[in-house]
C-alpha cells in the first residue's frame, strides 16, 4: 500500500477467502461504509500465482484429519473438477465446447476493444529467456486468451489430472495468471461531494458451504441464497460473471441455474482470462460493470466457487444509464 503511494496515515489490512478474496474486500469495505467506519475505501484483489505458493509438508494436526470433510479440503483443485464431471456426468465434449467458447467470447472482446475502459496499462521489465536481455514493455491488455483456440484444438490435448480422472486439462481449466484489480468504494454523498463519476452500487453478498470435494458447484448454492435474500430472480439479473474456475463446474452450473447463454460471461471467464485467486472477485465486477455499461443493461450478478468449499456471490447496479 505504502508502494503504491498511499500516505501513511492510510489504514490498510488483509482478506484470504481463496478464490473469492476480492469480492470479500468489497463486501468488508462496502460494510465499513455502512456502518459509517470510513467513507472511501480501496478493495483490492492481487496474486501472482507464477511466483508459487508456501508447501507445509504436515499442515493439520492428525486429529483434525480424522473428520473425512476435512480431509477432502486438501484434495487437489484438478482433483475436485473431475469429481464434479464424474459426479454429475460432465463429459469431456460439454466441457470443451463450453472452454472453446469461453476463447471466442474472449478473442471477440478483445478485438473490439470492450476491455479497454477497464484496464489501467502497466510497465515492467522482460527478460528474453534464451539472450538474457531484459527490455521494458507496456502491457495494455491480458495476455491469457489464446487467439484461434477451437473445440477441435481443445480435444487434442491431454487430460492433466490422471488419475483422477481425463476431463480436465490445460485447455478448459483456469489458467496459472498474475493478475491484479481493484474497486473503490465512496458514500454517495462523499461521491458526490468529490465529483467522482458513481459507476455502480453495491447491493450486497453472501457466501454459502459446499462439500469440499465438489467444491465447484459453490455458485449453485450462493446464488439462490443472494437473490433469496434480495426477493429477486436470475430473470431479473442482466449480466452474470460466474468464475470459470474449471469448465466441469462451469457446465454444472450453467445447466443448474438455468443461465441464458447472452447473460452469462459476455467477454469470457478465466478459461480465457485466467484465474488469479485473489484477484479474480474485484476482477469480476469492473469487467460486469464495464459490460452493464456497453450494453446499457442495469443488474450485475458475480459470482465463484470457493477452495474447500464454498460459493461466494455479490450483487451491483450499473448507474451509468
Amino acid at each position: 500500500m505504502l508502494g503504491a503511494g498511499f500516505p501513511n496515515t492510510t489504514a490498510g489490512s488483509s482478506v484470504n477467502r481463496f478464490c473469492s478474496s476480492g469480492l470479500k474486500a468489497i463486501q468488508d469495505i462496502a460494510g465499513q461504509i455502512a456502518s459509517g467506519s470510513i467513507e472511501i475505501g480501496v478493495a483490492m484483489g492481487a496474486e501472482s500465482m507464477t511466483a508459487g505458493g508456501d508447501r507445509l509438508e504436515r499442515p493439520f494436526w492428525h486429529e483434525i484429519l480424522r473428520n473425512q470433510e476435512a480431509t477432502d479440503c486438501m484434495q487437489p483443485m484438478g482433483q475436485t473438477s473431475e469429481n464434479v464431471g464424474k459426479d454429475f456426468n460432465i463429459s469431456r465434449e460439454e466441457q470443451d465446447r463450453f472452454a472453446a467458447e469461453s476463447y471466442r467470447k474472449a478473442e471477440e472482446a478483445q478485438k473490439a476493444g470492450w476491455f479497454d475502459d477497464e484496464i489501467v496499462p502497466i510497465t515492467v521489465s522482460v527478460k528474453d529467456p534464451e539472450t538474457g536481455e531484459e527490455k521494458r514493455v507496456t502491457l495494455t491488455k491480458d495476455e491469457g486468451p489464446r487467439y484461434g483456440t477451437t473445440f477441435e484444438t481443445l480435444q487434442k490435448i491431454k487430460p492433466a489430472f490422471l488419475p483422477y480422472g481425463d476431463r480436465s486439462h490445460a485447455g478448459n481449466s483456469s489458467q496459472v495468471t498474475d493478475g491484479a484489480a481493484a474497486v473503490i468504494l465512496m458514500k454517495r454523498s462523499r461521491a458526490e461531494q468529490l465529483g467522482q463519476p458513481i459507476l455502480g452500487k453495491y447491493v450486497a453478498a453472501t457466501v454459502a458451504g459446499v462439500p469440499p470435494r465438489i467444491m465447484g458447484i459453490g455458485p449453485t448454492v450462493a446464488i439462490p441464497k443472494l437473490l433469496n435474500k434480495l426477493n429477486i430472480t436470475l430473470d431479473d439479473v442482466d449480466v452474470v460473471e460466474i468464475n470459470e474456475a474449471f469448465a466441469s463446474m462451469g457446465v454444472y452450473c450453467r445447466d443448474t441455474l438455468k443461465i441464458p447463454h447472452e447473460k452469462l460471461n459476455i467477454r469470457g471467464g478465466a478459461i480465457a482470462l485466467g484465474h488469479p485467486l485473489g484477484c479474480t472477485g474485484t476482477r469480476q465486477v469492473v469487467t460486469g460493470l464495464s459490460e452493464c455499461r456497453r450494453q446499457k443493461k442495469k443488474i450485475l450478478l458475480t459470482s465463484m466457487c470457493i477452495g474447500t468449499g464454498m460459493g461466494m456471490a455479490g450483487l451491483f447496479v450499473n448507474e451509468q444509464l
